[in-house]
């Protein structure tokens, strides 16, 4: 991706920018991150119970697993900004 100026990013502010390749979110990058954070309640990590308790079927991914996506998502949609070498938010 070639880099965009200053100006181009602030007047796209409001518009669609680009849309991210689809994810699957697995069982075990839910286990995982459950390991990570110590959340293992049963929505995210017993499917059966999931299953028979919810009404989604079965386990649903975490909130702030499902957040922390953004930054990859923003890396494969967003390009590069001219004259940085790195950004800090």
């Amino acid at each position: 991706m070639e880099p965009i100026s200053l100006d181009t990013l602030l007047a796209s502010v409001g518009k669609e920018v680009g849309v991210s390749p689809w994810r699957m979110v697995t069982q075990r990058m839910i286990d995982q991150f459950a390991d990570a954070t110590d959340d293992h309640q049963f929505i995210h990590c017993d499917p059966e119970r999931a299953e028979r308790e919810t009404p989604f079927g079965g386990t649903i991914a975490h909130g702030f697993l499902s957040l922390s996506l953004l930054s990859a998502m923003t890396f494969e949609t967003m390009p590069p900004l001219e004259n940085t070498k790195m950004g800090v938010n």
